[in-house]
């Protein structure tokens, strides 16, 4: 008979993504992501609490019972320099799972942020650094050390999926996500689209009250 291993699976880490990924990405805002990703992806309800920072980097995931963080310990051990920890907690805020003792070792091993559906806590710490935190909420209670719960595997964080080995990528307007062989193409999107935004608003710059982007609008309703 097979055995149940649900609950307590450790599986390795994904690598990180290439440097010239990570550094193409830092330099785009998540809405020209976002609108070149159908504009219905992304991660909905959590809030940023560095009030400097990007976050860019590849998510070592770790889906945890709520409000304990004992499998959280066991993911944060295999982070390498450009991993983000994205924390499935079950949007629980009974409990924090993370705060600024986690914060400080997480640092020590060059991890790129934390993405927590959940509650932290030690808000002050984070708020003073520019260590990219996102999570739904916080408060004093701290976690419990029991388990169950499972590294790298698949988690479900504010309505979206996020796989080991995606990139995450956050910054004040929210976070998104996407996998890794998607970057290059989404790149070059974004990086049009940007090109797109300057012309607009050059030409509102000029002080036209009739818009080409507005008429463009307007007739694919029939309403130009």
């Amino acid at each position: 008979m097979a055995t149940l291993i649900t609950g307590t699976r450790i599986l390795p880490a994904a690598p990180v993504a290439p440097d010239a990924i990570l550094q193409a990405l830092a330099g785009i805002v998540t809405p020209h992501l976002s609108d070149n990703l159908a504009r219905r992806e992304g991660i909905a309800g959590l809030h940023r609490y560095n009030r400097a920072g990007k976050l860019v980097g590849t998510a070592l995931t770790v889906k945890t019972r709520p409000g304990d963080n004992l499998m959280i310990y066991k993911a944060m051990m295999q982070v390498q320099p450009g991993h983000v920890l994205v924390v499935d907690a079950g949007g629980d805020l009974s409990n924090a799972v993370l705060g600024e003792i986690m914060k400080r070792y997480l640092q020590a091993h060059g991890c790129a942020g934390v993405v927590v559906d959940g509650a932290i806590r030690d808000v002050g710490a984070f708020e003073a650094d520019a260590f990219p935190c996102y999570a739904r909420g916080h408060i004093h209670r701290g976690p419990y050390k029991d388990g169950p719960g499972e590294v790298n595997v698949p988690v479900s964080i504010g309505g979206q999926v996020i796989h080991p080995g995606d990139i995450v990528v956050g910054d004040e307007d929210g976070l998104v996500s996407f996998a890794a062989d998607e970057a290059p193409a989404l790149i070059a999107a974004a990086r049009a689209h940007a090109d797109k935004e300057a012309s607009i608003m050059a030409e509102i710059d000029g002080g036209a009250r009739t818009q080409s982007w507005m008429q463009a609008a307007f007739a694919a309703k029939g309403l130009a």
